[in-house]
């Protein structure tokens, strides 16, 4: 290219949202009502103004994926075929110029997610995924090249773009993926993709990197490689994903190589713009030549807009887009099911009775029974594993289950189980369910008497809280966790779950108990220690939701479907912060064993019990 102007820079901004899971409209189809906190149509106004501010110079829009399932929308979106995927519509609305892929995108299989993603505006990245066989639609990476013009003069810019996601995909999507993908590490890939790209001619070097903040060591396959893919040399700017975090937000902590205030780990630019299209990031880079008249970042900073406190409105285009799509969603989730007769909800979940859990638990024990028949497993007793799906945390205060009693339609079921998981079944022992116990119960904080502590630890997530059906026992929050996040032994002498009952009875470890459970659990998601040594048992493709829809339909029920199955056991002088729905207060008589005080709400919005243990 011609000589550069040594004084002369130019701005690069890189636009990104990332696990929209079909949230392109501002509603909640649970709920039906408008939610002004979410959706595409909002993120799209702040995509046009971040646009507008950039008069010279150049600007890039990225999705980093879980994109096309996680709504009755997406449900419906990918029942339109031939018709192309109104999310590839909107993409090329708002003109993408790359889609990564995250690990929910497989959740609809190969077929679909091929199908779909032959129809984007923009190319589609995962450099860490491969087929075994046949044509991939994504690609291992893309270059965008854009001509910049000073004092009369042309000059090209050359931007390589790569993506990432967890190799724990492969597993958590065995039954869809087996034998068809296989995914490698995050970091060797990387490495790999920056070496390339610059051999390629690139200037500058994006990552679409579908994963979270984790340990800032590098280590082979990690599922939230964040930290140190940003201090891998020659990446420019990360686009982060995967956990629901916001980043760079002033209300987190984080160590000294994470610089808050500019949006920057290692000195690289990231942003995590939260889910469901509740914020847009926003990476500005500046940048001139060195020496050799190559393209260089001399700074860079991130941010994260809000549709909340942007003002934000409803992009009319794209809701005029969405409009045939978000009307049928609507029509569709209302149809009645049948009639359940007591109220379900998430608000206490972790620490009281979830009818909602139970009325699923119980589903999917009604649509096991029969395939259990002519098997060896037909005499074993059969339990049920659920967790929450909606359960506040990164997701927000309004994201929680609520289904009154009386008139069940397509949305309650929904709302009870989001994700269009499938069901699946495991022969364990006594021995192995305490150890599963033991896991789940590792969502918890330690208590300390005399001290108040939020109920639930940080590190870990609600919907690996596992609650069986079929069993009672009780939980001991005054020992520590015996199992980390990642499902290494910490403490082996500590046992938070005891007084494990079957039929009123000890449980026995030696006794070989039927377990339905959903297939992200089945095949490894969480960590369990009890996925390596369990027995698979063979079942149809047998969707949640419809097991749950069709319980309904066989009604009537009382919702009283399983005794409660655990309770948190006193730990004399402890209180313990639990975060929920705002709507939680209309059910405190649900927990009264607590003395449940009302203590406002945090920054986020949740409500604040204070429960005395």
């Amino acid at each position: 290219m011609p000589t550069f102007p040594s004084s002369q820079t130019v701005q690069l901004r890189i636009l990104a949202t990332s696990d929209l899971h079909m949230n392109l409209t501002a509603y909640d189809y649970y709920t039906d009502r408008h939610e002004p906190t979410i959706g595409l149509t909002r993120t799209a106004d702040l995509i046009r103004k971040a646009r507008s501010e950039v008069q010279d110079g150049l600007v890039l829009l990225v999705d980093n994926g879980d994109s096309v399932q996680g709504t009755p929308l997406g449900d419906w979106a990918v029942a339109q075929h031939p018709e192309r995927h109104v999310l590839m519509q909107a993409f090329d609305l708002l003109g993408y110029d790359a889609i990564g892929l995250g690990n929910h995108d497989y959740g609809f299989g190969l077929d679909v997610l091929d199908r779909i993603m032959r129809q984007a505006p923009c190319p589609v990245l995962c450099s860490n995924a491969h087929k075994s066989s046949s044509p991939q639609v994504w690609q291992e990476h893309t270059i965008v090249r854009r001509q910049v013009e000073i004092q009369g003069h042309a000059y090209e810019l050359a931007i390589g773009i790569f993506s990432v996601l967890p190799p724990q995909t492969a597993k958590w999507e065995a039954h869809k993926l087996a034998g068809a993908v296989q995914i490698g590490d995050i970091l060797d890939c990387a490495r790999r993709k920056v070496a390339e790209l610059h051999e390629l001619g690139c200037d500058i070097v994006v990552a679409l990197a579908h994963t979270g903040f984790g340990p800032a060591q590098d280590t082979p396959g990690m599922e939230n490689a964040l930290v140190p893919l940003a201090a891998i040399d020659g990446i420019d700017a990360i686009a982060g994903g995967h956990s629901h975090m916001v980043f760079p937000s002033p209300e987190q902590e984080y160590s000294g190589y994470i610089d808050v205030d500019r949006g920057l780990v290692h000195s690289t630019p990231v942003v995590m713009p939260g889910a469901a299209g509740s914020y847009l990031g926003v990476i500005d880079l500046t940048l001139g030549t060195s020496l050799d008249d190559r393209w260089q970042v001399l700074h860079g900073h991130a941010q994260v807009r809000s549709v909340s406190t942007e003002a934000s409105d409803e992009d009319a285009a794209l809701t005029q887009l969405l409009a045939t799509g978000h009307a049928e969603t609507r029509r569709r989730v209302a149809e009645p099911v049948g009639q359940v007769q007591q109220h379900m909800h998430s608000y206490f979940s972790f620490c009281g009775y979830d009818r909602g859990l139970a009325f699923v638990a119980a589903a999917q024990t009604a649509g096991l029974r029969p395939f259990l028949k002519d098997t060896d497993y037909r005499d074993c007793p059969i339990l049920s594993a659920v967790s929450p799906s909606k359960f506040g945390g990164r997701a927000g205060p309004r994201f929680f289950t609520d289904v009154p009693a009386g008139e069940i339609c397509l949305r309650h079921v929904t709302d009870l189980n989001v994700f269009p998981d499938e069901m699946m079944a495991v022969a364990v022992t006594g021995s192995q369910i305490e150890d599963w116990l033991e896991m789940s119960a590792g969502v918890f904080e330690r208590m300390i008497p005399g001290q108040r502590c939020d109920l639930l630890a940080s590190d870990r997530a609600g919907h690996n809280f596992d609650v069986l059906h079929g069993l009672t026992y009780r939980i001991d929050l005054s020992q520590p966790a015996r199992f980390g996040a990642d499902g290494a032994l910490l403490h082996p002498s500590a046992r938070r779950v005891r007084e494990i009952r079957f039929e009123g009875q000890p449980l026995d470890p030696e006794q070989t108990f039927v377990v339905a459970l959903n297939n992200y659990r089945a095949n490894g998601g969480g960590h369990f220690p009890f996925v390596g040594q369990a027995t698979r048992i063979p079942l149809p493709i047998l969707p949640i939701q419809d097991l749950v829809k069709n319980y309904v339909a066989a009604g009537p029920h009382s919702g009283t479907v399983f005794e409660r199955p655990f309770r948190l056991s006193p730990v004399a002088g402890a209180l313990a912060v639990l975060r929920t729905g705002h709507k939680a207060w209309q059910h405190l008589d649900d927990i009264t064993e607590f003395a449940p005080n009302i203590a406002g709400e945090d920054e986020a919005g949740f409500l604040l019990i204070h429960l005395t243990l």
